[in-house]
C-alpha cells in the first residue's frame, strides 16, 4: 500500500497517509458514538509522521473536522493519527481487525468476523 487519501465533504481538508496503518479498528464507546453521531466509529491508525494534512481543520478534544462543511476527517492522539474510514476516498481497502468496547455494541449489530475484541 503506497498511500491513502481522505478528506471532508467539501474538499477544504485533504489528508494523505503513507504506508500501511499500525492497525484498523471499530469502536463502540459512547464518546465515539456521540462525536460521530453513529452507533460505532471506524478508523485506520497511522504514526503522525506518516500523515500529511492540508487545509484549516478545527478541533475538539483531539478530533478534527472541517470548519466549512463540518465533515469529520481525523483525530490525533499522542503520536498517532486516526484517519476515519468514512472520510477516505476508497474506504473499502481496509478491514477492521479489532473492536473496542464490544460490550456496548448494539444487539442488532453483528460482531466483526475474526476481529479481536477490546484490545
Amino acid at each position: 500500500m503506497d498511500s491513502v487519501k481522505a478528506g471532508c465533504a467539501c474538499g477544504a481538508i485533504r489528508l494523505v497517509a503513507r504506508g500501511a496503518p499500525k492497525r484498523v479498528g471499530v469502536c463502540h464507546c459512547m464518546d465515539c458514538r456521540k462525536h460521530h453521531g453513529a452507533v460505532f466509529y471506524a478508523a485506520a491508525i497511522y504514526d503522525r509522521s506518516a500523515v500529511e494534512i492540508t487545509g484549516d481543520a478545527r478541533a475538539y478534544e483531539g478530533r478534527h473536522f472541517c470548519g466549512v462543511c463540518g465533515g469529520l476527517v481525523f483525530a490525533v492522539t499522542g503520536g498517532a493519527v486516526e484517519v476515519h474510514l468514512g472520510a477516505m476516498d476508497a474506504p473499502s481497502q481496509f478491514v477492521p481487525t479489532y473492536e473496542g468496547f464490544s460490550d456496548r455494541r448494539e444487539s442488532w449489530l453483528p460482531a466483526l468476523n475474526g476481529a479481536k475484541r477490546d484490545l
